[in-house]
């Protein structure tokens, strides 16, 4: 189907920054500069810095940074690990790939984790707390903090839909042990391909991170400290991601742009709940523009019908899928909220006649 407003839009995106990309990769593939270069060590400098941290270690997937993380902590067999309901399975499953057990709680009405939730699901067992920051905005930080260093718990963040966005002025993916991002295309830093890293403030994390990522060896000695996978972040991709990285300041104002065109033009319109929640500390990124309204479902048919391509992040709780084999549970607002969230066009090229065509169409659906 051709949408008049597209969700993403990924050419528009690469010609506005096309002579810059173009040079990065012809000046690679005519060195043969593909795996582990100056680009890699480069990225991971400008990412760590950005970010606030002292260490970033590129991998090939946000899954791969959770998954590293969870070994280099020592977290296996026989642990807990607290984990939202409502976020992607990537986070789930690289509990359940250590042999950890993940404990699902609910979130609250901003779609990030349920710290009093979190507290009641303590257990002698817990390990670990891996908040998500779902949809470009920091959890309540200084409430998990407390709860991990009362009960000796680390903190894994999964920080991929929240690369930019604050708590008190301090950045997501800084704050725990570690700090896992994914540069899948469509983040707010997207590869043009897969990709991750791992942002700590750990040498000793970050080492076993690197050497973790490329089958446990030491590259610059050769030695091997122990099996481990191949999960590297190829050359080309980190030198993409710092070309891109360049723009990323200029890319989340233009979100937060479109985010208050969306607050003006859709505030007060039928049942719609907006995505703008309490509280000075917080500074929002919105990889996703995510509404809420009791008519989801005919609201986006009759966006789809009218030209304007939308999504659903997750239309089913996660423990409904037999195959991940989670048990049955009973978490109100993550069960409502896959009832009722929609995501609408969010990106940073979206010319703002788009942005007010959607609110158009809303306010007619209405």
């Amino acid at each position: 189907m051709t949408y008049k407003v597209r969700f993403v839009e990924p050419d528009v995106h690469y010609r506005l920054i096309k002579q810059e990309i173009d040079s990065t990769i012809q000046d690679i593939l005519a060195k043969g500069d593909l795996i582990y270069r100056s680009h890699l060590k480069e990225f991971e400098r400008n990412l760590a810095a950005f970010v606030g941290t002292r260490y970033a270690v590129g991998v090939n997937s946000g899954f791969h940074a959770l998954h590293l993380s969870l070994i280099a902590a020592d977290i296996g067999p026989g642990d807990q690990i607290i984990v939202p309901a409502h976020t992607f399975v990537a986070c789930v499953s690289a509990i359940v790939h250590v042999g950890a057990k993940p404990t699902l709680v609910d979130v609250g009405k901003d779609y990030n984790i349920d710290s009093d939730a979190v507290e009641r699901a303590i257990t002698p067992k817990t390990r670990a707390l891996m908040p998500t920051h779902l949809n470009g905005r920091v959890c309540n930080m200084d409430r998990l903090i407390a709860l991990a260093e009362k009960h000796s718990l680390v903190i894994i963040e999964d920080a991929a839909q929240a690369l930019g966005a604050t708590f008190k002025g301090k950045k997501a993916g800084s704050f725990g042990l570690t700090g896992c991002f994914s540069f899948y295309p469509f983040k707010v830093l997207g590869a043009f391909g897969d990709a991750g890293a791992v942002t700590t403030d750990s040498e000793e994390i970050a080492t076993k991170i690197a050497r973790l990522r490329y089958n446990g060896e030491e590259r610059e000695t050769g030695e091997y400290h122990y099996h481990g996978f191949s999960c590297l972040m190829d050359n080309l991709q980190a030198a993409i991601l710092n070309v891109k990285l360049r723009y990323l300041p200029k890319w989340l104002d233009r979100r937060r742009q479109v985010a208050d065109m969306y607050l003006k033009g859709l505030s007060g319109v039928g049942d719609l709940m907006l995505p703008h929640f309490e509280g000075d500390e917080y500074s929002d990124i919105y990889q996703n523009y995510v509404v809420r309204t009791k008519r989801r479902d005919e609201l986006a048919e009759y966006l789809k019908n009218n030209g304007v391509e939308v999504l659903i992040h997750w239309p089913r709780p996660m423990w409904e899928h037999k195959g991940l084999k989670l048990g049955r549970h009973n978490l109100p607002e993550t069960e409502a909220i896959c009832r009722e969230v929609l995501s609408l066009p969010m990106n940073g090229e979206i010319k703002d006649e788009n942005v007010e065509y959607v609110v158009e169409t809303i306010r007619r659906f209405y």
